[in-house]
């Protein structure tokens, strides 16, 4: 069985410096990439919900070499807290 996505998601966020939904997807592509939800615009939305809660914060919006928007997100204190309490050991990211 595997985490929600969006925890997985902050579960993913606290083993980095900071991340951005393309680097987050291709994270969790071997598995979570085989489901129908696995599209940039709920991934975005998963960081964006996490961010609106004071589980992450954007640290940073450019384009990318593809002219696309690339917002970058950082784990807050309050996130960890939130990995530390709700998401088993065994789930936690190295």
């Amino acid at each position: 069985m595997l985490l929600p996505a969006r925890m997985a998601v902050l579960n993913y966020l606290s083993t980095v410096k900071n991340a951005d939904v393309k680097e987050i997807m291709e994270a969790m592509r071997p598995q979570y990439g085989h489901e129908k939800q696995f599209t940039k615009g709920m991934y975005m939305d998963h960081a964006m919900s996490l961010e609106a809660n004071g589980m992450c914060s954007l640290i940073s919006h450019e384009l990318d070499q593809d002219g696309e928007l690339s917002l970058r997100f950082a784990i807050t204190d309050d996130g960890r807290a939130t990995v530390a309490k709700y998401v088993p050991a065994k789930y936690r990211s190295k």
